[in-house]
């Protein structure tokens, strides 16, 4: 099992290049079922979940190619309709085969969703828009079984904007006959994306990016090309390393994507310039304590919660950090208190007093943003760390010991 080992408090300084959305890939490459023939996915990062849904397409007849971020899907030879539970027990983001083996064949199998080990994270948004589109939807052996002749369009409502049951109903309603309306919908940049990859794809659908969708069901859809977005939550995690410890850029980003997270940076005292699609980042003399609250896009996201609850130890003051996304997502705070941070917890909010410095020691990570979170405050801490369990960061992060490396940091990767 990998590790990582991190002398910390060195400076970085540099540019970075920021990988493909991890949110945004996974969803197209689903909706590359959707149609007969080779679909083609540029800037495509290399993680241990992209190679995971790479698997799972293999698994039920699609055929594919993935060599130097270019990833080709040929779905024409599609002749199987089950997700297994060993495949989605590790990987939520499986559970987006659904919508369209559901749309494009009549029938899925999918097995009940795994991956995170933090809080509950129901699928009844998803199941219970199959069932207005005309499904039926059963639950058999652990598996979801969803069966439909012919899907039709429905008015559905989402309580919350889930970005998952936003993904999964579009693709299926997308080849639905008749018109589907989508309200309070997520309209986070990957849905947005694969809103108009469909589009591309000779979808109808309106309203993109906003919380209104309607979807003119079409016979089928064609293949497509398309270029991965830049991930912003790579990026938000490496400006917050770079908060503290150095002067960075970033290339290949969308600063668009980050408004309220750049908003919060130059609150806690760093100089921003972002310009097309790059980002730099200027430490300040000190981090002063910001407040935080997640929210849906285009509010604070939940996956850089752990990450600012770093920067936050080391700043000076008090912050108070809510997460309205997720109650439970905190399982990053004991181990940011091993390297000395202050942090004090109820329910879903964490009361963080600045310290003046983290201290070398040997963590373990949980999930993929909090892996993330230790490695900026291990490198932000005085002396040695041990990061035990990076596969989790694996999933989310093409080669960051790497990438932080190149900008100066004491960090290599060890296997037991």
């Amino acid at each position: 099992m990998d590790k990582f080992i991190i002398n910390g408090g060195k400076r970085l300084s540099g540019s970075v290049e920021i990988s493909g959305a991890k949110n945004a890939v996974l969803p197209i490459m689903a909706a590359a079922l959707l149609a007969d023939g080779k679909s083609v996915l540029n800037h495509v990062p290399d993680l241990r979940d992209t190679q995971t849904m790479l698997r799972l397409l293999n698994m039920i007849g699609a055929e594919t190619e993935f060599r130097e971020k270019s990833l080709t899907i040929d779905a024409s030879k599609v002749n199987s309709f089950e997700a297994p539970y060993e495949l989605v027990k590790t990987m939520r983001a499986s559970f987006y085969v659904m919508g369209p083996l559901l749309a494009r064949f009549g029938e899925a199998r999918v097995s009940l969703p795994g991956g995170c080990a933090w809080g509950p994270r129901p699928v009844d948004y998803h199941l219970k828009g199959f069932e207005k589109l005309g499904a039926e939807v059963i639950l058999e052996d652990g598996y979801i079984i969803a069966r439909a002749k012919k899907l039709k369009g429905a008015n559905i409502h989402f309580e919350i904007p889930s970005v998952g049951a936003t993904g999964n109903i579009v693709m299926a309603a997308v080849l639905a006959e008749g018109i589907t309306h989508i309200t309070n919908a997520a309209q986070e940049p990957h849905i947005v994306q694969l809103c108009e990859v469909l589009n591309e794809m000779g979808a109808d659908i309106e309203g993109v990016g906003t919380h209104e969708l309607s979807i003119h069901g079409v016979d089928s859809l064609t293949p497509v090309e398309v270029k991965i977005i830049p991930d912003m939550i790579e990026a938000g995690t490496f400006l917050m390393a770079g908060a503290t410890l150095g002067n960075i850029t970033l290339k290949n980003v969308s600063p668009n994507h980050l408004s309220i997270v750049l908003q919060k940076l130059e609150q806690a005292g760093c100089a921003i310039h972002a310009r097309d699609d790059t980002i730099s980042i200027e430490r300040g003399d000190q981090i002063e304590g910001v407040d935080m609250m997640t929210d849906v896009y285009p509010g604070f996201p939940t996956d850089l919660q752990a990450q600012w609850l770093a920067l936050m130890s080391v700043a000076t003051g008090s912050s108070i950090i809510t997460d309205t996304i997720y109650h439970d997502r905190f399982s990053h705070v004991p181990e940011l208190i091993r390297l000395g941070a202050n942090i004090s917890m109820e329910n879903n909010v964490a009361v963080v007093r600045g310290v003046d410095k983290l201290r070398g020691a040997q963590v373990m990570s949980t999930d993929i943003r909090a892996s993330a979170s230790l490695v900026i405050a291990a490198l932000m801490a005085e002396g040695r760390s041990i990061i035990s369990r990076v596969y989790h960061i694996d999933r989310g992060y093409e080669k960051i010991e790497e990438k932080f490396k190149s900008l100066g940091a004491d960090i290599r990767r060890e296997t037991d």
